[in-house]
């Protein structure tokens, strides 16, 4: 099968085979298919699309390019979760040893942050000494003996996913269900999960905005899960605001520190938490209902088993014993930390959230470049929800910055990001559909 030909048939609109995805995957780790093949293949898949069958292909393809792990020996069922990524979203810090401390396993894979986005592993590179990137003995040794382990993809690990993913970077086809499902979808199933659950988010912090959009990904990431073997359901949730209230790495762990020991625990965070920790203990077969499932995870963080597990995680992945206890010792601190004082006083109508996670970013806390380096230290804290009075004697939020010029540009930033009146608004719910297998 020769490249150029298969490329020119999903060009034409045609439907390829299995066979022919394979092709083009495989030859691309072999050298038989160069990089502006696979360019153009991405290019003709974002103009001509893929039914179920071809996404399921690729992704598929793309999974049997390296490693898929095994946990046939474990005493429970082994599941994650993926979150399509937000502002203010610890949900995996808190979710991970919550799910373990229940009876279940899990390989979490995660992801560095994206965009206006923060990722899970960013935040875990905040720990002194946590290894987000073990070798396969590490991760299986963590994962038997502690129940979770979160990390960040291995070299061996869906490599297909990561060299089709910088080429799409670079030539403007990142934007496609097709492609976005395969990505997401090949490095969970090289996990060896035996469920999933999907948190796919929409609003104004969200890549997908509108519910429809986030719907039609959600359909389609649960379609081909499926399609592939793995149970997944997915959760469409709210993102017109951040899920806690904090944004930056090392303090949002100091956030999900403070939500597993009931130090400080965020509305929205905890309803997305549990609704989504509910659905995969159901799926695991650890709880009969959504209900007693949900009952379940909450007690997991009431008694402290959750944060027993999540301080083991962390110990035995190379990072302080003692994080749970004495988070200040360890997470480094900006120097400047002020409040953020609204223009006027009101009531927190609408919250423009993708500009604050913008915020972040540009006081370091994520990248312009893929070989910056973040700032651990740098965010928001104190994030005022939809609905809060705000004003002098209650602000925005709180800047933590290196300089006093980027507090002060992170402070105009957060400010616009508010809009404000009388009336207030106290925002929908947290979750806002459900999409089965």
């Amino acid at each position: 099968m020769l490249p150029q030909e298969i490329i020119r048939k999903k060009r034409d609109g045609g439907r390829l085979s299995a066979a022919e995805i394979a092709e083009i995957v495989g030859g691309l780790g072999d050298g038989r298919v160069s990089a502006e093949q696979v360019a153009a293949f991405a290019m003709a898949v974002f103009f001509r699309g893929m039914d179920r069958d071809e996404r399921v292909a690729l992704t598929l393809a793309m999974r049997d390019s390296g490693t898929v792990l095994g946990w046939r020996d474990l005493p429970g069922p082994v599941l994650d979760k993926h979150s399509t990524g937000g502002i203010g979203d610890t949900v995996s810090l808190l979710l991970a040893p919550a799910i373990a401390a229940c009876g279940g396993f899990v390989p979490m894979i995660s992801g560095r942050g994206l965009g206006h986005t923060g990722g899970t592993l960013d935040k875990l590179d905040s720990i002194p000494g946590y290894r987000s990137q073990p070798d396969a003995a590490l991760l299986g040794r963590v994962v038997r003996e502690v129940g979770c382990a979160i990390i960040g993809q291995t070299d061996d690990l869906a490599p297909a996913d990561r060299r089709i993913y910088a080429i799409r970077d670079v030539t403007g086809t990142v934007e496609s269900i097709d492609l976005i499902t395969a990505s997401i979808l090949s490095k969970k199933l090289a996990a060896g999960l035996g469920g999933l659950v999907l948190d796919v988010k929409c609003g104004s912090g969200a890549f997908m905005a509108s519910e429809a959009d986030a719907r039609a990904l959600a359909d389609s990431l649960v379609g081909v899960a499926n399609g592939a073997g793995l149970p997944t359901t997915a959760l469409i949730t709210d993102m017109n605001a951040p899920l806690c209230s904090a944004a930056g790495n090392a303090l949002e762990v100091r956030a999900a520190i403070d939500f597993l020991t009931g130090r400080r625990i965020d509305r929205r965070l905890w309803a997305v938490t549990v609704a989504l920790g509910a659905e995969m203990l159901v799926l695991g077969g650890l709880a009969a209902d959504r209900e007693s499932a949900a009952t379940a995870i909450e007690e997991s963080f009431a008694d402290g088993r959750a944060a027993e597990v999540f301080a083991r995680m962390v110990a035995a992945l190379g990072g302080p014993a003692d994080l749970v206890e004495r988070p200040s010792h360890y997470l480094d601190a900006a120097p400047v930390r002020r409040p953020v004082l609204p223009l006027r006083p009101g009531r927190v109508a609408a919250i423009a959230t993708r500009d604050i996670g913008v915020a972040v970013v540009a006081l370091g806390g994520g990248r312009r470049t893929p070989a910056d380096r973040i700032d651990p230290a740098v965010g928001f804290t104190g994030l005022a929800g939809l609905g809060a009075r705000v004003g002098k004697e209650a602000p925005l939020g709180v800047v933590h910055a290196r300089s006093l010029v980027d507090a002060d540009m992170a402070a105009a930033a957060l400010q616009a990001a508010y809009r404000l009146d009388e009336a207030g608004a106290d925002g929908g719910p947290e979750i806002i559909g459900r999409v089965d297998g």
